[in-house]
Parts: structure tokens; C-alpha cells; sequence
């Protein structure tokens, strides 16, 4: 399939850094696979209600994809029904808008039933308000951007088939959400810490994740390249495991569809006992990039989490004195301890460290406290087994009882 020859088109008014979002909107299509050839932006007080952009610079659209051969017209805002349409019939080629283009991308990376689920659910969502303006696009059945759609045979332009479907996709994700929630019940009570890997698309968190748990999660060098939470046990000191969760990337100006329809993958970070929220070192706009993944969090009500932040990439980039986080390599390795320490004493909160005696009737639960603490020593004594270890909060109650003095151990 050849590969489209895209303009992108901005409009600055002044609500966001247009030059930065422009290249992210360059990087959105290189990872969907559309060539950008050029770049248009108008300075305008007031959007165009019909064509979102003004006339003149309208015109000069339309002699770009005379002369530069483009086939498809990507904006880097939300269009309207009516000013998608408005254009085409202008422009003479499809063009679709920065949240068409992500919802595509998460369209091709979703692999899972539910990451598929979660795509069509938000384009439905996304395209019921606009089916006026779009007219019979819908109805046609057909390749390219903003078509596919996992699960996707026919939309038609009927409300009433979209919402019934709506409604399904809903009911189906959630019997997904029960089924995930019984998991997270299962974690809770057997006591294992859960860590949250959060941030922005391509900061390198699944890299990350590999480098260490030594796990072999995709991880590439481009935007969403993971959509579903994977997990996976990483053995930290004060305790032998906590499960780390690798979570969908955000991007400035997530689409709120997305948010919504992927609740439930990013509700991992809502019962997390620690979020890592990473940050590329070697951006120039980390800054704007820790704040558009802390909206995202805030969102999901998880401003309240303990936290630690961590600049990923630094082999790249001099770090410089005083930077507000743990400074790490996911690729040479660099810092990886530092973050474990730091993992370990944020969770050591949670943490008991005790004496405890098991009574020779009683040792069989000492395998449980194996899995789920962590054993410092044992001895065997007169009476039973004498144990020095750390115990999770969660699960201290079932070995209060057994707890004795420090002088058991002289």
C-alpha cells in the first residue's frame, strides 16, 4: 500500500504551543504510516465555523496538494461534521482531524478483544455528533485512515445502529472491567504491591519495564506501541515481589473519548499502591509532558498517589544538578538501582518488620509469608520457628499473634 502524502494545518489561537503540537501531529502520522510534506498555520483570533481555517489560507491548502501531490489533510484540532465535509468538497482529498488519526493508530496496535473493544467504542463516540456533517462517508465500506476499526464491517449513517452498538460495546467492556476487578481483588488480598509505570506515548516505559524485570514486552520507537496493561512480578529489597504494570501512553490533548473508553486499562493506575510517572530526558518539552500525564491522572482521580518521577533516556541527554526525579537508562542500565531503592522505601510505608515465633503446629504458614513478605532469617528453636522479616501492611493482621520481643534472637 503506498504510503500517503499528507498537509498538516493548525490554527494558533493562542490556547497551546502550536509549534510543539505540530511536531507531535508530524510524529502521529509518521507512526501511522502518512508521509507530512508540508505544514500550514494560520494565526487567527476566532476559528472559521464552517472551514475552521480562513479562506486565503484554505486556498493555499489547496495549491499544496496541487503541487506537492498530497492525497490526505490532517488538522491538528477536532473538526466539526460540517467543516470536515466543507473541506473535502474544498480540498478535493479526505481529510481527518488529530483525534481521527490517534483513534486510527490505537485501531492498528490494538491486539487484545478489549484493546479492540475500546477503539471501535471510541469512535463510535466520536463520529455519532458528526454524522450530519459527514453525511454518507459512514455508510461506505473502505480502506485508509479513519475507516478502520476493529470489529468493523459497515457504519452505517444511522443513529440508532450506532447508539445499539454504543450500548453493546458498553456492556461488553463492562463484563471486562468485572473480570479485571476480580484480579485486582486477588492482588489486594494476597498483599502484593501493585507499581504503575505512567506517562507520555514513547517516553520509553515499556523499555523500562523490560530492563527491569528482564520481561520481553514490545517496545518500540513510536507513539502507543503498547495499548493493554501488561504486568509483570518485580522482586524489590523490604519485599521479595510487587507486580509492575506497564499502562497506554497519553499525549497532549488525549481525546476524551479515549479517556473515557479506556477507563478500565488505565484504572490499573487508580489502584496502584505507587505511580512511576516517566518522563524522556532527552525532550525539550518534558516539562509540558509530566504536566499533560498529571491532567490525565487527575482525571482518573489518582492525584492523591504516592508518586515517584523518573527521567528515562538520560544516557541521551548531560542531566542536569537537581533535576526533580530519578535520573535512569532503561538501555545501558544507568540508575535502575537508585529507582529500586526508591520504589522500595516508598512502599516502605506499608511495610512492618518484625519477630515472629511460629509454633511447630503453625509453620506451614511461614510458606505464605515467603510469598508475599520478605524472610530475613530463620532459626529453629525449642518452641517453633523464629523468624526476622518484613510483612505487608495488608496482611500483618494474620501474623500479629506471632510477633515476640527482640530478645527471642540472642
Amino acid at each position: 500500500m503506498t504510503e500517503n502524502k499528507a498537509i498538516t494545518v493548525a490554527a494558533d489561537i493562542g490556547k497551546w504551543d502550536v509549534e510543539h503540537s505540530m511536531d507531535e501531529l508530524r510524529a502521529l502520522c509518521e507512526t501511522d504510516g502518512v508521509e507530512v510534506v508540508a505544514e500550514v498555520v494560520q494565526t487567527i483570533d476566532k476559528l472559521n465555523p464552517a472551514t475552521y481555517i480562513g479562506s486565503g489560507k484554505a486556498q493555499e491548502v489547496c495549491d499544496l496538494i496541487e503541487k506537492l501531490g498530497a492525497d490526505l489533510v490532517v488538522f491538528d484540532d477536532d473538526l466539526s461534521g460540517i467543516q470536515t465535509r466543507n473541506l473535502e468538497e474544498l480540498f478535493g482529498v479526505p481529510v481527518i482531524d488529530r483525534t481521527i488519526l490517534i483513534l486510527d493508530i490505537f485501531a492498528k496496535n490494538a491486539v487484545t478483544a478489549e484493546g479492540k473493544l475500546q477503539v471501535e467504542l471510541a469512535q463510535l463516540r466520536y463520529r455519532l455528533p458528526r454524522l450530519l456533517g459527514l453525511g454518507n462517508g459512514l455508510s461506505q465500506q473502505g480502506g485508509g485512515i479513519g475507516t478502520r476499526g476493529p470489529g468493523e464491517t459497515k457504519l452505517e449513517n444511522d443513529r440508532r445502529h450506532i447508539r445499539t452498538r454504543i450500548r453493546s460495546l458498553s456492556e461488553k467492556l463492562e463484563d471486562v472491567e468485572k473480570r479485571r476487578d476480580v484480579t485486582r481483588k486477588s492482588r489486594m488480598k494476597n498483599g502484593i504491591p501493585v507499581v504503575a509505570l505512567v506517562g507520555y506515548t514513547n517516553v520509553g516505559k515499556s523499555s523500562l519495564m523490560n530492563a527491569l524485570t528482564g520481561s520481553d514486552i514490545l517496545a518500540e520507537d513510536k507513539l502507543f506501541a503498547t495499548l493493554d496493561p501488561t504486568a509483570r512480578r518485580l522482586p524489590v529489597a523490604n519485599m521479595q515481589n510487587v507486580i509492575l504494570i506497564d499502562t497506554v501512553g497519553f499525549v497532549s490533548r488525549l481525546p476524551h473519548h479515549l479517556v473515557d473508553a479506556f477507563k478500565s486499562t488505565l484504572a490499573e493506575a487508580q489502584f496502584a499502591d505507587l505511580i512511576l510517572l516517566v518522563a524522556d530526558a532527552s525532550s525539550e518539552h518534558w516539562n509540558e509532558e509530566i504536566a499533560v500525564a498529571k491532567e490525565v491522572l487527575d482525571e482518573l482521580g489518582c492525584s492523591d498517589k504516592p508518586m515517584i518521577q523518573v527521567f528515562n533516556k538520560c544516557d541521551l541527554v548531560d542531566i542536569r544538578p537537581g533535576i526533580p526525579g530519578v535520573a535512569v537508562s532503561a538501555k545501558t542500565g544507568e540508575g535502575l538501582d537508585e529507582l529500586l531503592d526508591a520504589i522500595s522505601k516508598k512502599l516502605s510505608e506499608r511495610i512492618v518488620h518484625a519477630i515472629l515465633l511460629f509454633p511447630f503446629s503453625d509453620v506451614g504458614k511461614v510458606a505464605l509469608l515467603r510469598d508475599r513478605g520478605n524472610i530475613i532469617t530463620e532459626q529453629w528453636k525449642e518452641d517453633g520457628l523464629l523468624v526476622q522479616a518484613t510483612v505487608d501492611r495488608n496482611i500483618w493482621p494474620r501474623y500479629e499473634q506471632y510477633r515476640v520481643s527482640p530478645d527471642m534472637t540472642e
